[in-house]
């Protein structure tokens, strides 16, 4: 063992420092995080101790004991420790974890940081290490003890009030709560339509595009307009041309970052900060949490020296970019490559286009503005007041364009013309246009939201967006649309001909919905809990941490001050009425057998009932809401349909029944104890030639999945992540070296045998403490 141990988070990290560091140097990886806040406490006591200053007990990690045992075993061996964990406040806990459990003192050992994994970078760090940032770390502690009592005292009473209520979460719960008044301005848009029109002229071999700025708002005006064209003479009155400067953005913070990759990319906020993580442990990004804009002089000049000999010296410009989180508190610098010459970022593609979305932006921050004119023609009608307009655009000079954010759409290049010219009517039409509402939210565009509420930091964005779609509370889209007829009026020369042609609308692919159980709990939580989905409050929490983070505010005064009032709404929580939660909507009476049909929520999410629970001698039937549906809008003739389900399509070859329904994941067929899924076919209007492709394609699946089956239970089947053995309860993973294909049975059952058990879910409804709690008074172990 080297006399200097360092210590990292990750494993890739760890071999990319080796690299740099001499022979003196062992780099060894913790692997995250080490320790958290304990689940339970013996003798019942708990782990946060409200009443004791919030004394927190943590417990390692069971998965991570062999590398503490290691790191104990290490740092035992070597002379000096060095924690080169992250630079941002997780970083600063996992640090201050490995001191309490390796025996190491904060307050002497080594602690070094860097922005970027680069030899220059390395280097000046171990020249210049400090301590553990205690601020920092109390900050850290206060986020997930406040996230711990939220969690554990408030999901309870989601669970036991809320019908399909999973969790509720102090930083989620308020990004549901956007999604769900988002979804709300969207149902309540009042819509409206006007009459564009369009003109296409002729001069010569030249067009010309051009539209009137005004807009009809009835067919019979737009109609009458167009009919007042007939023999009209058309003349260019005036020609306007203006400069315009278009200039580039920031380098990226990671809120952009996600925005971006979002948007250009079409990578969600998880995938992106993967690729990141990866790219900066690999040496080729700098760090890539963090709410600074700014730049190094050593980036800038190395910046300024690349454009300069690969554009030339009239693309450079040098700007420092200001950061406006005044309490950006993340990292040093914004994001870019460590070095700008190289581009190749990573052999794997994915992580390529993101590296190249980077590199670009950067680049282009130090480029000079793009040089644009803009034209306006105006052409006069003889026969009316109103005016069409013709404008392009022309790029003079491309500056930063050249490299990032141009080549979108080719600008509209127009013919030459002159004042007093007359043009020749080619065509002319008026299309109805409607008014739009409000655009659902991508991943990026709610990073964008939560980041101008000032709910999150740059290391919990990525969570955030995951955690709601994790729990149910919101989902993709994967709509393309639906048809909407749109009136078209062209002018011939044998007056206006109407058409109605067909339009797609509402796609919602790839923006992220609220669902059933995202709006019954955002509205039970802005209800009863107001403060834990009030935008300002949760805002007012962050500001908070960064208080904590800078020492001006002390850690338990804030918890103190937050805990208290929130506490009193959990112990008030018993008077709530579950039947008030959620309450169910009589939509009608089946005229069949006269019972109600009822829509309500249910515990997997909204469905229909047919009949009452109090008739002990006609059980209720029970059927999925149908999709697109809510239960305040579905009708009675919406809920009969529904309830034509299971419906029999037919025989399979062998004589086994085909039955065709809707479950919690979708639309799907059964055969025997086979489910097969469907989408996006409809259960009502699936064919036997559908539903047979279907069920021949998940026999072959299954087939290639099963590669051994011995006939007790025990299988050999292919998953996600590699060949594995399950009994049905436990799964064993197959060594590298062993060929799933000739394993024995005895080797099956040995395996299965020392596979350890499936892990119990640590937080459930059992071990969660109950919602009306009294006043702690056991005192729990200090940390």
């Amino acid at each position: 063992m080297s006399k200097n141990l360092v210590i990292v988070e990750s494993p890739a990290k760890a071999k990319t420092i080796e690299k740099y560091l001499g022979s003196d140097f062992t780099v060894l990886s913790s692997v995250g995080h080490i320790r958290s806040i304990a689940k339970k406490v013996k003798g019942g006591a708990e782990p946060i101790d409200v009443n004791r200053g919030f004394e927190t007990v943590y417990e390692i990690d069971p998965e991570k004991k062999k590398t503490v045992a290691e790191l104990r075993k290490a740092v035992k061996a070597a002379q000096d420790v060095w924690l080169a964990t992250d630079e941002d406040r997780e970083g600063e806990a996992i640090a201050w974890h490995l001191c309490e459990v390796l025996k190491l003192d904060p307050k002497t050992t080594k602690r070094i940081v860097f922005h970027e994994i680069t030899k220059p970078a390395i280097e000046e760090a171990i020249k210049h290490p400090r301590t553990v940032d205690m601020s920092l770390v109390r900050a850290q502690q206060a986020r997930q003890i406040l996230d711990r009592l939220v969690g554990f005292e408030l999901s309870p009473v989601v669970w036991q009030k809320v019908p399909g209520g999973k969790s509720a979460g102090r930083v989620q719960s308020p990004a549901v709560r956007l999604l769900v008044e988002r979804e709300r301005d969207i149902e309540n848009f009042q819509g409206s339509f006007q009459f564009k029109v369009s003109a296409l002229f002729r001069r010569a071999s030249d067009e010309l595009k051009a539209e009137l700025p005004q807009r009809f708002d009835t067919e019979t005006e737009a109609r009458d307009f167009l009919e007042s064209l007939q023999g009209a003479h058309f003349q260019v009155t005036d020609i306007t041309t203006s400069p315009s400067t278009r200039n580039p953005a920031a380098p990226f913070t990671t809120s952009t970052l996600q925005q971006d990759a979002n948007a250009k990319l079409g990578f969600g906020s998880k995938a992106t900060m993967s690729s990141a993580q990866k790219l900066y442990q690999e040496g080729k990004i700098t760090y890539m949490r963090t709410d600074s804009m700014t730049l190094s002089g050593q980036a800038i000049a190395a910046i300024k020296d690349f454009v300069t000999g690969a554009y030339g010296p009239q693309y450079s410009q040098v700007r420092q970019f200001k950061t406006k989180n005044a309490s950006a508190q993340e990292a040093h610098e914004a994001i870019r490559p460590t070095d700008i010459r190289l581009e190749k970022g990573s052999g794997n593609e994915y992580d390529q286009r993101l590296y190249n979305l980077i590199r670009s932006r950067t680049l282009a921050s130090q480029m000079a503005p793009a040089q644009l004119e803009k034209t306006t023609i105006t052409i006069s009608i003889s026969s009316r007041n109103e005016v069409f307009e013709a404008k392009g655009e022309v790029i003079i000079f491309d500056g930063f364009m050249k490299v990032y954010g141009g080549g979108k759409k080719d600008p509209d290049i127009l013919p030459s013309v002159v004042t007093s010219e007359t043009l020749d009517l080619a065509t002319v039409s008026a299309r109805q246009i409607f008014a739009r509402p409000p655009s659902r939210y991508t991943e990026g565009s709610l990073v964008k939201k939560l980041e101008e509420l000032g709910i999150g930091r740059p290391s919990t964005y990525a969570t955030i967006i995951n955690t709601v779609q994790v729990r149910g509370y919101a989902e993709k889209g994967e709509a393309e649309g639906t048809p909407r007829e749109v009136i078209v009026l062209n002018l011939t020369q044998d007056g206006v001909k109407r058409e109605v042609v067909e339009e797609k609308t509402g796609s919602d692919r790839g923006k992220l919905l609220p669902t059933a159980s995202g709006e019954v709990v955002s509205d039970f939580l802005t209800g009863h809990f107001e403060p834990i989905v009030d935008y300002d409050f949760t805002a007012k929490v962050e500001q908070e941490f960064d208080l904590i983070a800078g020492g001006t505010l002390e850690r338990n005064q804030m918890l103190q001050e937050f805990y208290t009032p929130f506490h009193e709404l959990i112990t008030q929580s018993g008077d709530i009425k579950r039947s008030e939660v959620a309450q169910a909507r009589e939509i009608g009476i089946d005229p069949k057998s006269g019972k109600p049909v009822l829509a309500r929520f249910g515990r997997f999410g909204p469905m229909l009932q047919l009949g009452l629970a109090e008739d002990k001698d006609d059980k209720p039937q029970f059927a999925p809401l149908p999709a697109g549906r809510k239960i305040e809008t579905v009708t009675l003739e919406e809920a009969l349909h529904a309830f034509q389900l299971p419906r029999i399509i037919g025989e399979t070859a062998e004589g086994e029944i085909i039955k065709a329904n809707i479950g919690r994941f979708g639309p799907y067929i059964q055969v025997g104890k086979l489910f097969v899924s469907i989408k996006p076919l409809d259960p009502h209007e699936i064919t036997l030639d559908q539903a047979l492709e279907l069920y021949q394609a998940k026999l072959k699946a299954e087939a290639e999945k099963n590669i051994a089956d011995f006939g007790d239970g025990l299988r050999v089947l292919n998953g996600r992540f590699g060949p594995y053995i399950t009994d049905g309860t436990k799964n064993a993973k197959i060594p590298k070296d062993i060929e799933p294909t000739s394993i024995t049975h005895e080797q099956a059952k040995a395996m299965i045998a020392a596979a350890p058990a499936t892990k119990k879910r640590s937080f459930s409804r059992k071990t969660a403490k109950k919602p009306a709690v009294k006043k702690r008074t056991v005192r729990s172990k200090k940390t």
